[in-house]
Formats: structure tokens, sequence, C-alpha cells
């Protein structure tokens, strides 16, 4: 990411593409403690991992997002492998708020949370070769 410019550049592409999601709990039960909590944020810093994404924040922050990844893979992966893992390590707390072999809603909310800055718009722009008539 390059600080200056809050664009991130990979080998054909300069982006910037931040999303806040959200999640809750099934029936928005209030499972979450604050050892789960910061396990969860751990977790879900290792799946932004895998997805070449940075994490910024807690829990449910915002994140760059490069364009090959899916936000729709990226979501389903972080839900699926933070519910199973804290199922796993907090079983008997999870089990008093939470049945049924779930743990997220199904459901999410995604927010665009910032936009290229209309210099860098321009720039793309006018470095476009444009095509021979």
């Amino acid at each position: 990411m390059d600080s200056k410019s809050r664009c991130a550049h990979g080998r054909h592409v300069t982006y910037s593409r931040h999303v806040h999601l959200v999640f809750v709990t099934k029936y928005r039960r209030k499972a979450m403690t604050d050892a789960m909590l910061t396990r969860c944020e751990e977790i879900m810093r290792e799946v932004c991992t895998d997805f070449e994404t940075e994490l910024r924040g807690s829990p449910t922050p915002t994140r760059a997002l490069p364009p090959k990844s899916q936000l729709s893979k990226l979501v389903n992966s972080r839900k699926g492998v933070s519910a199973r893992l804290l199922r796993k390590e907090y079983n008997a707390h999870v089990r008093r708020y939470l049945w049924g072999g779930h743990f997220w809603s199904g459901s999410y909310f995604a927010g665009s949370c910032a936009e290229a800055p209309l210099t860098v718009v321009k720039q793309h722009i006018e470095n476009q070769k444009r095509p021979l008539g």
C-alpha cells in the first residue's frame, strides 16, 4: 500500500478498494466475550493474509481488497474459519448461546469505505494507450 496515494499496486493494477464488513452472530445472540473477540480478530487476520488482503482495525474493520479477490469468497472464508475455530476453542461458552451448528447469521453488511482520489483516476485514464483507429 502506497501511503502517499493510499493506493495499492499489483503487477498490472493500481487500486484503492476498501470494504467495511459487519457480521452478526446467529439470532443476534451476545455470544462473544472479550477473549473471543481478540481470537476472532487473529483468525480474521490470518484469513485476510490468505486472500492477500490487509485487515485494519478490530474484528470487522476496513481492509484493502485486491481486485482479484471476490468479496463473497472472502466473507465465506472468514465466517467459516472463524466459526469453526471459535466453536472448537470456546465450545462450552458458545453452546450456551448458539445451537444447531450455526455461529454467524447467514447475512452480512459490506460497505464501500474509500474511493480512489480524482487525481489517481485522471492519471490512470491519461496513461491508457488509445486503440489505433
